[in-house]
């Protein structure tokens, strides 16, 4: 009991000490330090005033950068659904402009050539006609026999003479030529207007080609635009030619293509046998550094033969021999004594393979050697062939048919007209090929000689659809219907048709003066036949009527 009461008044003692009303000055302090936490208490506020600010800042930014991003999902959402829509658009114009693409291959594979076939389909053709007649039967018979006959009877004498000639000349050119490192030069061949009887226009220039071989261990591989290989469309119609030895692939060893190293060596081919030195190739006519003929060492290494060989005959005859022009390498003039000249055309060509397609260096009187993309490509010439079809078709036509003269009165008329406005695109060769799509369409009936005026109608028809569609395919390249007696390789019927008119769709120049020209030749054939016609009584005419083409 007493101890209980004892620690009741030590408690109520402490307490009174500790009371802070007694002992002031002692509790100062206390004040201060409220202050001062007052005064942390403020900072901590504004601290975390300041990081509430921050955070609403980050907030708003990444509601912002929420907002860009979904913004920018519904834009690529749209531009994927636009760019469905625009790669459906682009698949369905692809299908329909292949299946166009497809239509037309197949229309030209079973239509490109059958023209002249429906009398309505010439109807709808020949604009340029309009207010334009062809001169009558016996108008046109009286200018053919008296322009066109009259000036083409001693063709077969200057042949005869010319290719006489030749022989003797390239017979001395094997004997100056040396035998084991010169090119070997086989017989000439005659070809073109010349030689298929339609030339008209005078000076009558004769046109041969001379074969010519490598010599052994070489041999020529020749590679065309239709063989496999890549050509651009600018190059399609001619080839290379790549000199090698006869046992020696086309293609080439894997050693002239790929680095073996140092320490490896080709089985088949050591790098002495691998490398040709340079003088060697040029020796055989090449292009430098290359494998490939060269038109202009050929040009070269011809006209100086011909020269040589000239040398060694020429006291034989009485005329002198010279070269009309030096870009070609055997366009050739003899001049008699008395002044008359004859000229004609002695063209080095490589056939190829084994048929009578050839590669010719170069066409003279021609601007195909301007569009030459370079001197290691060389055109095929099918000159020996259009020769034999011309033969083999007119054994089918009636006695005295029209073809030819249809033929050589387009180049007279064509002729005529470039003297007096100025050479144009359109060439004899043009014509030719139009006369051949003809002779293949039409009925032999239809050639008969009483017909000469709608042959003629039908030829000038056609070559004008040709000049306005700017496509006048070549006879031979693409035509599966080429007759098989002639043994034409296969290699060229299957190949893609080649537009003859192509080098005029970018010139437009060229392109506008040749069909000026045509135009301007149809106004004046009357004037033009008419003043090489004879006068023709007025009862030979009566009954005859003038139709407008």
């Amino acid at each position: 009991m007493p101890v209980g009461l004892f620690r009741v008044c030590l408690l109520v003692i402490t307490a009174i000490v500790n009371h802070p009303l007694f002992f002031p000055k002692e509790n100062g302090t206390v004040p201060e330090n409220t202050e001062e936490i007052i005064q942390k208490m403020k900072e901590r506020e504004e601290s975390l005033r300041l990081e509430q600010l921050r955070l609403e800042q980050e907030i708003a930014d990444q509601e912002a950068t929420q907002k860009a991003l979904e913004k920018a999902a519904v834009v690529v959402e749209e531009s994927k659904e636009e760019k469905v829509r625009w790669d459906m658009w682009t698949a369905l114009s692809m299908v329909i402009f292949l299946l166009i693409e497809l239509w037309r291959q197949d229309f030209q594979e079973g239509n490109w050539q059958d023209i002249g076939g429906e009398e309505d389909d010439m109807a709808v053709l020949g604009k340029a006609f309009k207010g334009v007649a062809l001169p009558d039967k016996a108008v046109l018979a009286s200018f053919y026999e008296k322009r066109i006959l009259g000036t083409t009877g001693d063709m077969a004498r200057m042949r005869e003479m010319v290719e006489g000639f030749a022989d003797d000349l390239l017979e001395a050119l094997r004997s100056v030529c040396n035998r084991d490192a010169d090119m070997e030069v086989e017989d000439c061949m005659g070809v073109g207007s010349m030689y298929e009887n339609w030339r008209v226009r005078k000076p009558f220039v004769c046109d041969l080609i001379v074969p010519f071989a490598p010599p052994e261990p070489y041999c020529f591989r020749c590679q065309t635009w239709c063989s496999g290989d890549s050509f651009p469309p600018d190059e399609q119609g001619y080839g290379t030619i790549k000199v090698c030895k006869a046992d020696e692939d086309a293609t080439g060893c894997i050693c002239d293509k790929t680095k073996l190293g140092e320490d490896m060596l080709c089985l088949l081919h050591s790098q002495v046998s691998s490398t040709r030195p340079s003088s060697e190739m040029e020796d055989l006519l090449c292009f430098k550094n290359t494998q490939y003929l060269d038109a202009d060492q050929v040009m070269k290494w011809f006209q100086i033969a011909v020269t040589k060989a000239w040398n060694r005959i020429s006291h034989k005859y009485e005329f002198d021999l010279s070269f009309s022009l030096l870009d070609s390498p055997g366009a050739l003039k003899i001049k008699f004594k008395s002044g008359k000249s004859i000229a004609f055309n002695l063209t080095p060509v490589v056939q190829y393979e084994n048929s009578d397609v050839y590669f010719i260096s170069h066409f003279p009187r021609s601007s195909l050697a301007a569009d030459i993309p370079s001197s290691t490509h060389w055109f095929l010439t099918f000159a020996v062939y259009e020769r034999r079809f011309i033969q083999l078709v007119s054994k089918t036509l009636p006695a005295n048919a029209c073809h030819v003269s249809c033929l050589q009165i387009l180049s007279f008329l064509h002729g005529k007209q470039c003297s007096l406005t100025g050479p144009s695109g359109l060439t004899n060769y043009h014509l030719k090929t139009v006369l051949l799509h003809l002779l293949q369409a039409r009925p032999s009936q239809d050639w008969a000689p009483e017909k000469l005026e709608a042959r003629l109608q039908d030829m000038l028809k056609f070559l004008e659809k040709c000049l306005h569609e700017k496509k006048l395919y070549h006879f031979f390249i693409g035509n599966g219907k080429v007759p098989a007696e002639l043994g034409f390789p296969i290699v060229f019927q299957r190949a893609e048709p080649l537009n003859l008119f192509r080098p005029f769709v970018l010139r437009r120049n060229i392109y506008r003066k040749m069909v000026d020209t045509f135009h301007e030749m149809l106004r004046n054939m009357s004037a033009l036949i008419n003043e090489y016609t004879v006068h023709i009584p007025l009862a030979h005419t009566n009954g005859i009527r003038k139709e407008p083409l």
